[in-house]
Parts: structure tokens; C-alpha cells; sequence
């Protein structure tokens, strides 16, 4: 096997250190929706409800006011967000067993971080500026409006997906 050199080690180095940075951010959020689950939850009770959505707009139709639902809603995302945890912690760690591994077999170890960061892309996506903010009408609240905490997520995660997707040094 070649030598890999000074440059290709640091580069996966790099990308395995984003890559556990993002599992970090992940394991927090899941830790702090599970320890506090309260607050965020009244941000998924808000939205769903559309109380605080410009006073006689014609979507109201769209509000969800069982409390059944926002429970679901909620525990439904924690869900999401620890699977999307083990993921990235799965990509780092597998990145970081093939660090001094063949251009190719880095390569294949990089395949669930792009997994991992593409199914978090999904969630702020889909769930945050596509449900909440335009079905649920999020964008029309001062209060409860999270879509520039999503906007920056999926910024974030489109930027690491990115780094993962450059070729690596003898691709």
C-alpha cells in the first residue's frame, strides 16, 4: 500500500473531527429535549396550534389541537434526532478506523456520513421550513418561529456534506 501522505492525513483527520462535532451537537440537542423536554415541546405545541399565526388568516384550518398529537409530533423528532446521533457517532468512528486505510476504503467509511448528514438536512428541511414554517404557517409567528435556527442547521450540514464529498488524495 502507497504512504499516504502528510496532506491526506490531515484532510481525514479534519473531516473525521467535523463529523464527531456534528454527533456532539446531535447528542446535545437529544440530551437537552429529553432533560428539559418541556421547552421545546412548547414550541412544537405552539406551531401545531397556530396561535400565535396572523390574527384571521385562511390556513387555521390547518392547526392540530390535540394535545396527542404534539406529544407525537415531538417524541416523533427526538426520535428522528437520535437516530440521526448514532449515525453521525457511527461515521465518525468509522471514519476514524479508516483514517490510515486506502483512498478507497476511506471513501467507503465516509458513506454514512453522508448518510448521516443528508438525513439531517432532511429533518430541518422537512420538518422545520417545510411543515412547520409553510404547511403550519410558522414564518407568520414572532414567538415561535424557528426558521432561522433551521436555516442555519441545514447550512451547516450542507457545508460538512460538502467537505465529505470532496475526493480524497489518490481517488
Amino acid at each position: 500500500m502507497p504512504e499516504i501522505t502528510d496532506t491526506a492525513k490531515v484532510s481525514r483527520l479534519a473531516k473525521t473531527v467535523l463529523m464527531a462535532a456534528m454527533a456532539f451537537f446531535f447528542t446535545l440537542v437529544v440530551f437537552n429535549n429529553i432533560t428539559d423536554f418541556d421547552s421545546n415541546y412548547q414550541f412544537v405545541h405552539h406551531v401545531l396550534s397556530m396561535d400565535s399565526t396572523f390574527p384571521g388568516n385562511h390556513g387555521m384550518w390547518r392547526a392540530l389541537h390535540p394535545i396527542a398529537l404534539h406529544i407525537a409530533f415531538y417524541v416523533g423528532i427526538i426520535c428522528y434526532e437520535a437516530l440521526n446521533m448514532v449515525l453521525c457517532w457511527w461515521a465518525a468512528a468509522a471514519m476514524f478506523s479508516e483514517r490510515s486505510a486506502t483512498p478507497a476504503a476511506f471513501v467507503r467509511s465516509k458513506r454514512i456520513a453522508i448518510a448521516a448528514l443528508t438525513a439531517g438536512m432532511l429533518l430541518w428541511l422537512v420538518a422545520f421550513l417545510e411543515i412547520g414554517a409553510e404547511w403550519f404557517l410558522m414564518w407568520q409567528s414572532h414567538t415561535w418561529n424557528g426558521q432561522e435556527a433551521a436555516f442555519r442547521m441545514i447550512t451547516i450540514e450542507g457545508i460538512l456534506l460538502l467537505v465529505m464529498l470532496l475526493p480524497e488524495s489518490g481517488e
